[in-house]
């Protein structure tokens, strides 16, 4: 049994096809996902799935990438993040990447989501993109530790990988660990303890090989599972349930 720990099945390519995607997940033993929202606008849209479907869960979140919204502010997400279906807060976090110059307005976005887990009590999913030492940072300014969560979609070194564990994070591996150029994230897949380890696809972006090219989706998140079972010289069987039980550990989720 796997569980997609981070899509975005509410994104208008996986949207209009729900029920054959939850079909192909029940046919690669993927039992459980979980939807990822990335703005306020569309929370509701988010939620909704997730109180339509028993193996579908959400979380309430605005990425750090969207620029010019009215800023989210503690109280509010954790008000919105007050539902049995909502397990999380996120995504948010930093990204250096796509957005340049005074990216002040970001950092505080970080830390309202970072109060918000705090006053829900429920976890974080962080993105992080060429901001890893401010991050981190923020992490420790704001206690994140208290409430802990997963740093999604890792592409980062060991060395954040365990600073982040060393706060409670969980360290999860989408398609891109199955991407033959991606040398020093198969290091990191290797080298983690199974119990700290989420898998996902972030769907419908970074299919994994051999759908690398396709639009992603939650069945795929099997192949994720299968590159680290090589990697690592274990069963996939054994991946499937560490991950499973790192899910429902990590997000108190029935």
């Amino acid at each position: 049994m796997f569980i997609d720990s981070h899509c975005h099945l509410d994104f208008p390519d996986l949207a209009s096809n729900l029920n054959e995607l939850l079909s192909r997940m029940r046919d690669n033993n993927v039992s459980h996902a979980l939807c990822v929202s990335v703005n306020l606008e569309d929370f509701p849209r988010v939620l909704g799935l997730a109180e339509a479907h028993t193996n579908l869960f959400a979380s309430v979140g605005v990425h750090p990438d969207y620029e010019n919204l009215a800023e989210p502010q503690a109280e509010q997400l954790a008000s919105l993040a007050d539902h049995p279906k909502i397990i999380a807060i996120g995504e948010t976090g930093l990204d250096y990447f796509r957005l340049k110059g005074d990216l002040e307005w970001q950092r505080e976005r970080f830390r309202q989501h970072i109060r918000a887990a705090r006053q829900s009590g429920k976890p974080l999913i962080i993105h992080t993109r060429e901001a890893a030492a401010d991050t981190l940072r923020i992490m420790r300014e704001e206690g994140a530790d208290s409430v802990g969560g997963v740093m999604h979609c890792f592409t980062e070194s060991w060395d954040v990988a365990q600073r982040a564990m060393e706060m409670n994070f969980y360290i999860s591996f989408s398609g891109i660990v199955t991407f033959k150029n991606a040398v020093a994230l198969k290091d990191v897949a290797k080298r983690i303890k199974l119990d700290r380890m989420l898998i996902e696809t972030d769907s419908p972006y970074l299919a994994p090989v051999p759908h690398r090219g396709k639009t992603n989706e939650p069945a795929f998140v099997r192949n994720v599972a299968e590159e680290i079972a090589v990697l690592r010289g274990i069963s996939v069987e054994e991946v499937g349930r560490a991950t499973t039980d790192n899910f429902f550990n990590l997000f108190k989720a029935a």
